[in-house]
């Protein structure tokens, strides 16, 4: 069987391939903190690998409770977001899911594995890719037992009002709204526009929780489901057990003493939003959209090509997001994540140029013609 179409566009600089620009790479196609984990006593004093990890792994829920006061009977560890992401849906018996696009190709993957319809809810770039307002939700949730989004989301950068969701779990009781809180900790407002502290009040609202983009060890998988008790008792119904390894336990105690770490990482990424956008705001041909979390949207116009573009980004050795494998998505945007000062003045140098080539070349042609 060919698996080919799962990674088709894949990010990331894992090939080890050595790029046509030369010197160091910089790969501005994952999502992650700008700088490395901090996690330097974990090779100092590595966990024992010797005994069996918790079945629950609790190591990981403990990490929850202490970090963002969750109760404990809230929480259900995962081996990462995505474990928790394919086990909602067929744990609910979702039949027909309302999923944005575009959004995380493996928000509908996930569904349809488990036998439900995906709907989808187009996200449009007039509207900035906002989500729409209650009533249009009310009128697109028709028929659908489930919403399952992101905020923020991915690819697009764009929160959903907390407001909007807390009204809609009230609206509609016997409707799950199943939110993917991944990138939450890189947002301005954070911890005030989590769900996390309301889940209690809600047994319809489940979040699921990553702490590998935050912290930069997407190496580890680590993550989490919060939700109402119920909800968690009812998902260890149909949960293997197992899945949160000793390391994982043993790092998410170690995160627990990081606060210099989270608080650098959201400078960096505040002030990075602020030098990106002041820095392609004469670039007429690179449109920026979201940004509310550690990355941006964008899109090439005027006419010129997406492969132009990722082509002579290659050649300065600069990776980023090719994002044509999303649906709903035109063959024009990319996403690109904020990385430290010194890097992102490369990424903006290098669009500039690639601009400002684009430009010269039309006026050649324009002259040639005439």
């Amino acid at each position: 069987m060919n698996y080919d179409h799962l990674l088709a566009h894949s990010h990331g600089d894992r090939s080890g391939e050595r790029l046509t620009g030369g010197g160091v790479t910089l790969d501005f196609s994952v999502n992650l903190a700008p700088f490395g984990p901090p996690l330097q006593e974990l090779g100092s004093s590595p966990a024992s690998l010797s005994p069996y990890p918790t079945m629950d792994g609790r190591g990981v829920r403990e990490f929850y409770v202490a970090r963002f006061g969750t109760d404990r009977e809230c929480v259900l560890a995962t081996n990462g977001a995505i474990e928790g992401l394919y086990l909602l849906p067929r744990a609910l018996g979702l039949r027909r899911v309302l999923i944005p696009q575009p959004s995380f190709f493996d928000y509908g993957r996930a569904c349809r594995l488990a036998g439900a319809e995906v709907v989808p809810l187009a996200l449009s770039e007039s509207g900035s890719f906002a989500f729409p307002g209650i009533d249009a939700l009310a009128e697109a949730l028709a028929g659908c037992d489930a919403l399952l989004a992101g905020s923020p989301n991915n690819p697009t950068g764009t929160l959903i009002p907390k407001e909007l969701l807390l009204a809609l779990a009230c609206r509609f009781p016997e409707k799950y709204f199943i939110i993917d809180e991944a990138f939450i900790q890189f947002t301005e407002d954070f911890p005030s526009n989590s769900l996390m502290p309301e889940i209690r009040a809600f047994k319809n609202i489940v979040v699921i929780h990553s702490l590998t983009k935050f912290y930069a060890i997407a190496g580890l998988r680590l993550g989490a489901i919060v939700a109402h008790p119920l909800m968690v008792e009812r998902l260890y119904g149909h949960k293997e057990p197992w899945t949160v390894n000793v390391v994982a336990e043993h790092t998410a105690g170690l995160l627990l003493h990081c606060g210099e770490y989270e608080e650098e990482v959201r400078s960096i990424v505040r002030e990075g939003r602020r030098q990106i956008a002041d820095g392609l705001a004469g670039n007429s041909s690179i449109t920026l959209h979201g940004g509310a979390a550690n990355f941006f949207f964008a899109s090439v116009t005027g006419g010129l090509a997406l492969d132009g573009l990722i082509d002579a980004l290659r050649l300065r050795g600069i990776l980023v997001r090719d994002c044509r494998n999303f649906e709903g998505v035109a063959p024009v945007y990319f996403r690109f994540c904020i990385r430290t000062s010194d890097e992102n003045r490369r990424l903006i140098e290098a669009l500039n140029s690639f601009a400002e080539a684009s430009r010269i070349a039309k006026v050649a042609i324009g002259e040639a013609v005439s």
